[in-house]
């Protein structure tokens, strides 16, 4: 139960940013770069939302809100106008974009790391496993979070442009579909995911100008295991890399030795995470979840 517990954990740090970046990946068609830094943004807006005294589920929404506003406007200023040149150019403009808001961060923020007031818990034991009511309340805001897009998704009318705009661009503008609009909302939402990400990282653990930079990686392994562009594939992506990793410095690897107890660090964890990814593309290129249908 512990090791499900902290996979979950490790799952959610990752799922909401993983599932925006590949959502807009899925109409856009570029790596945005640019995305897990939409989430150092939101963590520290909702550090300074909640610094006005609003409460954190009202600074945490309203971060999001100013988060994939922020998503929609450098998109249409700076992205689109890039796509028009190639993705290849506009994934390198991303990558600008995330230095200068990093840099920006730092700036205005500094290099301290910093978190949410919360008080300090003492860990409940539930079957056995250490876990926390924050933990349990990020875990729940996650998969409500996750469920609710999947419902939207599968079950709305914007989902279904959404999927036409993602698998036949052309046939649905033809078919009167307002394929800007719809990108515009998907990329509100994809930052918006972000800030929420970033802002449930805060909660947990605490915050700092390199989130974006320390999360690029790790979010981007979970969104190709899963099928860059399936929003799908990045949730099972997400729990699929979180699995191992939490595996691996879970094991006790005595065995191989002949030692009573060797353990494999924690910070070597990311490490099998990528492991993951290399045997992914070697075995399935385009993802273990990625399905791509020409009708929605």
């Amino acid at each position: 139960m512990q090791f499900i517990i902290d996979a979950l954990l490790r799952a959610g740090d990752l799922m909401l940013i993983t599932l925006g970046l590949s959502t807009v990946y899925a109409l856009v068609r570029f790596p945005n770069l640019a995305q897990t830094e939409y989430a150092t943004v939101g963590a520290f807006l909702g550090l300074l939302f909640a610094g006005f005294g609003l409460p954190l589920w009202l600074a945490a929404l309203t971060a999001a809100a100013v988060t994939g506003g922020l998503a929609v406007s450098l998109h249409r200023l700076a992205f689109a106008p890039l796509l028009k040149v190639s993705p290849v150019i506009a994934m390198i403009g991303s990558l600008a974009v995330a230095i200068i808001i990093r840099s920006l961060i730092q700036a205005i923020a500094g290099t301290r790391s910093t978190r949410f007031e919360l008080p300090i818990e003492v860990p409940m034991v539930v079957l056995g496993a250490a876990v926390t009511t924050t933990q349990i309340v990020i875990m729940v805001v996650t998969a409500a979070f996750v469920a609710g897009f999947l419902i939207v998704l599968y079950r709305s009318g914007l989902g279904r442009a959404m999927r036409a705009v993602a698998t036949q661009p052309e046939l649905a503008r033809a078919c009167g579909i307002d394929s800007g609009r719809v990108v515009d909302i998907i990329g509100f939402l994809g930052g918006a995911f972000a800030a929420l990400g970033g802002i449930l990282l805060a909660v947990g653990s605490q915050v700092h100008f390199n989130l974006g930079q320390d999360l690029l990686l790790p979010v981007f392994a979970a969104a190709i295991v899963g099928g860059l562009g399936s929003p799908v594939g990045a949730i099972f992506g997400a729990l699929a890399l979180a699995l191992v990793e939490t595996l691996v410095i879970n094991l006790n690897f005595g065995f191989l030795t002949g030692d009573d107890f060797l353990y494999v660090p924690l910070s070597y964890g990311p490490a099998a995470g990528f492991c993951l990814l290399v045997l992914t593309l070697i075995v399935r290129p385009n993802g273990l979840f990625f399905k791509e249908s020409s009708r929605v």
